[in-house]
């Protein structure tokens, strides 16, 4: 069955997971648009078109994100930790606020955003900060899918592999099950999958993917 083509506006299209997003939505036909800043649209695959702006100042861009129908927001701290914390709020939180506003404005049809799996036993700082851009996103009205893994797998991100067999210890038993299969790894391929699902299966209200979804997602 063929798909239908989007006009997909991606915000973080530069970074470990945009640059591995946009290509594939390319070969499945979609137009992609991706939010730059001046001197960094080189580091955009082949064919993406670039849109100059800074993705903490929504009004540097939010005029060019039309006649995109769909919002990919992927801008965040590269490699989160608790020490963290304050660029968190200085990156995420106005890089999320500012891409929800941004889309309202330019009647995005559906808008997409990558948050973390919660709740959790850390990272308070960082699930605090999507939450509250979760939360904005309910405010805005709008289509929405949330997606909410916990850890990418993935070239320079392998050393949680040794983890494995304590998932598998902590899944099995039934007072650990649940809270280790929402804290659960996907794979980079996994991850990409369910952003190309939520591109091309846009929903009716908010949907939100935790681990086991990201992991069933078939692009």
């Amino acid at each position: 069955m063929q798909t239908e083509r989007r006009s997909v506006f991606i915000a973080g299209g530069t970074g470990y997971i945009g640059q591995r997003l946009i290509p594939r939505l390319q070969e499945r036909g979609h137009e992609v648009r991706a939010l730059v800043r001046p001197g960094s649209e080189k580091k955009l695959p082949a064919g993406c078109a670039a849109v100059m702006g800074d993705a903490l100042d929504a009004t540097s861009y939010a005029s060019q994100v039309a006649p995109s129908d769909t919002f990919v927001q992927l801008v965040g701290v590269a490699h989160p930790s608790p020490a963290k914390a304050a660029e968190f709020r200085r990156i995420d939180l106005p890089a999320g606020l500012g891409a929800v506003a941004a889309s309202k404005s330019a009647g995005v049809q559906h808008f997409i955003y990558l948050s973390v799996a919660h709740p959790a036993p850390m990272m308070h700082a960082y699930i605090a900060v999507r939450t509250e851009c979760e939360a904005a996103i309910e405010t805005a009205g709008f289509n929405a899918t949330v997606l909410r893994p916990w850890y990418v797998l993935g070239p320079g991100h392998r050393w949680p592999y040794l983890l494995l067999p304590f998932y598998k210890i902590a899944e099995w038993l039934p007072k650990t099950r649940d809270g280790a299969r929402r804290l659960g790894l996907v794979t980079l391929e996994q991850m990409l999958n369910a952003l190309t699902f939520a591109i091309e299966s846009p929903p009716h209200g908010i949907r939100v993917m935790g681990v086991p979804d990201i992991r069933s997602a078939a692009a």
